[in-house]
């Protein structure tokens, strides 16, 4: 979600969960959490709804930035 209105994101959109300052993406909602999966992939966590906000575009480019720098170096 780049742009600096701070909104709840949707699937498939990254985001962060303030409760343990990890970053991923929306992968669904039950209730009152959310699942997220981390950006480079690995083992999903829920998160509480009211702890998941929308990245920022500078904090949205860092993350994809060093996502695609990690695949880079492992041939992906």
């Amino acid at each position: 979600m780049a742009s600096n209105q701070q909104t709840r994101p949707g699937i498939t959109e990254l985001a962060k969960d303030r409760a343990t300052g990890r970053i991923g993406v929306v992968m669904g909602e039950v209730g009152g959490r959310v699942q997220m999966r981390p950006v480079r992939g690995g083992r999903e966590w829920d998160a509480m709804r009211s702890d998941v906000e929308a990245l920022s575009a500078r904090e949205e480019l860092s993350v994809r930035l060093a996502a695609r720098n990690g695949n880079s170096r492992v041939g992906l």
